[in-house]
């Protein structure tokens, strides 16, 4: 069993997938204080997945890579890097006496975000990306990677995070073919509507 880990925690309604970047603006004084914590101290933090649907009790481990901008009135932009994702035992309503922010007791899932995909759903995205017109592609990219190109809405990212590695695979060549299928569908409606 893995060890349980006392992280300081940020509940949204988001689910960053490994190696994503993610913009966020922070604002409530407790976030704001968060975020001076992970600069000083160079420690990552959760972002809890604040939604009814998370019986799981899953979120994400981020890490802070930027700040974009600082406001006068204290409020930031800032980017964090999604390294790890987590099941959550125990979350608090702070961190601890000192502070201000949420806190959480959770075990990482230790996952590989380089992880590569297998040639069947290397070649599919491929075609998928050519059809859509994106030539320039990071290589060599991970199952993560082309997870964040299909876009996957909250209930696909849920889903797809609580797949086995195997199935995350088919999973993910599953809504491939299901863009193809709209793309294929956006080009048949275009022989019938003609712009002026």
């Amino acid at each position: 069993m893995e060890d349980v880990v006392h992280i300081p925690m940020f509940p949204l309604s988001i689910l960053p997938l490994p190696g994503e970047w993610v913009p966020l603006h922070i604002f409530e004084p407790r976030y704001r204080q968060l975020l001076e914590d992970a600069s000083a101290e160079d420690v990552s933090f959760g972002i809890y997945l604040s939604h009814h649907m998370n019986l799981a009790r899953i979120g994400s481990l981020v890490r802070l890579e930027s700040v974009l901008k600082q406001y006068p009135g204290g409020e930031s932009d800032i980017i964090v890097r999604c390294v790890d994702t987590f099941e959550t035992d125990k979350l608090q309503r702070t961190f601890d006496s000192n502070k201000l922010y949420p806190g959480g007791f959770v075990r990482y899932h230790h996952i590989d975000a380089t992880r590569r995909p297998t040639t069947i759903l290397y070649d599919l995205f491929t075609v998928y990306m050519q059809r859509r017109n994106i030539t320039r592609q990071i290589a060599p990219f991970s199952i993560y990677h082309i997870a964040q190109e299909l876009s996957l809405d909250l209930r696909d990212r849920y889903k797809f995070l609580q797949l086995a590695e195997s199935r995350q695979e088919m999973f993910l060549q599953n809504r491939i073919r299901y863009q193809e299928q709209l793309l294929e569908e956006e080009e048949k409606s275009k022989d019938f509507y003609h712009l002026n």
